[in-house]
Parts: C-alpha cells; structure tokens; sequence
C-alpha cells in the first residue's frame, strides 16, 4: 500500500509534540494537517478529506473524546489514533467507547506512532485491496454485519461498531465455534501480535460485547476460552 498520497490530521495544542510529529509523519511520505485545539480539529475533519487523525485528548475548547464521539456521530469512519499523557485503563476505555480504533501514550516512540499508522492505513485500506467487503456474505446464524455502515444485526437488534470493534467481529465471525488466540486476533485485527496489546484488545471485545448481547455479563454469543482467547457461537447459547 504506498502512503505517498495518504492525508493525516493531528490535533496537538502542545506545539512542539504537534511540531515535532507533523516533521516524523511527513518525512515518511504523509500528506499532514495540523488543527492546535479540539475544535478547529473537529471541524477541520467534517470539512476535508483525512485517511486518519492523531487526536490529542486534553485540549482546550473541546477534549479528544468529544471530537472523536463527534466525529463518529458524523458517520465519518476515519480511523483514530489517539495519543495522550491519561494512559489508565478507565481513560483507554472511554477513548474506545468514544470511537477511537487504537490508543498511545505519552511519551511514546514515534517509530511505533508510524507503525500504528501504517496499520491502521492498511486497515481501513480493505477496499481498495479488495474490491470491499460488502460483496461477501457476513451472515453467520443470528448475527449479521455491513461492511459499508459498520452496523451489526443481532436477532433483531442493530447496533452502529466502532471500526475496530467491526475488526474484531469480522475476524471471529470467519472462525466461528472455533477459538480464537490472543494472538490471532491481535494480528489480523491489527496487523501485529505483541503481548503489551491484549489489554487493548480486551476493552474492545467488551465495548462489542455491551452492543450484541442481551446481558454482557452473561455472555451468549462471544465467549472468552480461558488461556486461548475468544470464540464466536452462531446462535445464542444460555
């Protein structure tokens, strides 16, 4: 995937992390935007075309979640980067719940900032490679998905995913009744398997798991296979 056309939107009031990332990304191909507070970033990502936003969370004006809870109500798919000092669980939770599709924090290594881009750009990169997802069947027993509104329909209900959670589901869908690994998932979600991230994946598969079932904590379709990882069951079981 060439990256020489890519556009990406950072939004930083920290002028010398901004100043410094807007160098890194461009010098490795990117077309780069920059907004210095979370309310020129917002409307600077409704108003242009962007393949992906770094996105500070506290900012003046308006804080990184409430960009990326709008942006997504915007129905805007653009995957988000989130890079911040607030690295608690509580904090990386509600990041994900807002929207946000991966998590850094500060300080971070920028070599791994520009991995996590690139794969995240080849993520959401699915349809140009391969002729988009929307022409497979994603019906599997009870639960059906939409590639190209990331809706989900379980039984009746229809839910709106999160990108990642979208990833997540996707993947265990073409396994299911089989377990999935940690690993597995952390690689084809992501592109990469490293251990620091199961924490990451975890959040995720709860948020998915408060919007396709009746009773998170009684889970009926996504099951955890304790020391393996997750699987999927077609039909409700319980």
């Amino acid at each position: 995937m060439s990256n020489i056309q890519k556009r990406i939107l950072i939004v930083d009031d920290d002028d010398e992390i901004r100043e410094l990332l807007e160098f890194d990304v461009s010098q490795s191909g990117y077309f780069v935007d920059t907004a210095r507070d979370g309310l020129e970033g917002l409307n600077k990502a409704l108003n242009n075309s962007y393949d992906l936003i770094l996105l500070d969370v506290m900012m003046p004006k308006m804080n990184g979640f409430d960009v990326a809870k709008n942006i997504r109500q915007a129905k805007l798919a653009i995957p988000i980067l989130m890079l911040t000092a607030k690295g608690t669980i509580d904090d990386k939770t509600e990041g994900f719940d807002c929207g946000a599709d991966d998590y850094l924090v500060k300080p971070f290594d920028i070599q791994e900032v520009l991995l996590r881009i690139r794969v995240l750009l080849r993520r959401n990169n699915v349809e140009d490679d391969t002729n988009s997802l929307s022409d497979e069947i994603l019906h599997v027993g009870d639960i059906q998905i939409f590639p190209e509104t990331l809706e989900c329909v379980v039984v009746n209900k229809k839910t709106k995913l999160t990108p990642t959670e979208f990833e997540i589901l996707y993947s265990l869908m073409q396994h299911f009744n089989n377990p999935v690994t940690l690993a597995t998932l952390l690689d084809e979600v992501w592109g990469y398997d490293s251990s620091d991230d199961v924490r990451m994946l975890r959040v995720h598969v709860g948020g998915l798991r408060n919007k396709i079932e009746p009773d998170s904590k009684k889970p009926r379709y996504l099951h955890t296979v304790t020391n393996v990882g997750y699987k999927l069951t077609p039909f409700a079981e319980g």
